[in-house]
């Protein structure tokens, strides 16, 4: 069957299918643009939900010590195994919101995690470890709900394709290690982010991203 021939339904089978054998990770694909928003040198970082430790080694190129939190110990292990002796990050099994290391940190990171999380409970304990000047930067899941939300979500489709055959070099593969945190889907609208982050904390910038994501910058006063 041609292309020309497929139903909307058999359409987004194939795009899944195809997705499914190029896959890549959407969470990594931000790191950069995390790191874009720190400061060139800093003292203490703090990754939240860091899993492999990816971003934890990415930010140990700008920071004095980096300390990654991951309440699931499996994949902790991974970080550590996947972190070489001299770099600046550690990596410890905790909870996000009675055990993160007290600081203050002059950056906080969380990605893919606050969806996990009590949001406005979480974000309040971001802040009160955060060191005065210092900026969280948040890269989460919203759930779509406006006509906004599903036309840059449709906007993402050739693109994911796209990137996850580049990214593959064209061949079949297995996920990335990255890849291997659990999941679970986003329950809060873009809108309901950011009335309840502004409230916590006034002045953030959130924005919607492509990929199924958005972004929130804070710098703590």
């Amino acid at each position: 069957m041609t292309l020309a021939g497929l139903t909307p339904h058999r359409l987004v089978q194939a795009l899944d299918r195809f997705n499914a054998a190029h896959p890549w990770d959407h969470n990594a694909h931000y790191h950069r643009w995390i790191l874009r928003q720190l400061p060139r040198r800093f003292g203490s970082a703090l990754d939240v939900g860091s899993g492999t430790g990816d971003l934890a080694r990415l930010l140990a190129t700008r920071a004095d010590e980096v300390r990654g939190v991951d309440s699931d110990p499996a994949i902790t292990a991974q970080a550590r195994a996947l972190t070489p002796e001299p770099t600046a990050a550690s990596f410890a099994v905790a909870d996000a919101l009675t055990d993160l290391p007290a600081g203050p940190h002059d950056v906080i990171t969380c990605v893919a995690t606050l969806h996990h999380l009590p949001f406005t409970e979480a974000l309040g304990t971001f802040r009160s470890r955060l060191a005065p000047g210092g900026t969280l930067v948040i890269v989460g899941l919203y759930r779509p709900r406006t006509a906004t939300d599903h036309l840059l979500g449709a906007a993402a489709v050739l693109p994911n394709a796209a990137l996850g055959w580049l990214k593959n070099r064209g061949r079949a593969a297995a996920p990335p290690t990255s890849m291997a945190a659990r999941t679970r889907p986003a329950d809060m609208a873009f809108s309901g982010i950011v009335e309840a982050a502004r409230a916590v904390l006034p002045g953030a910038r959130l924005r919607r991203r492509l990929f199924w994501r958005y972004s929130l910058t804070w710098r703590s006063p």
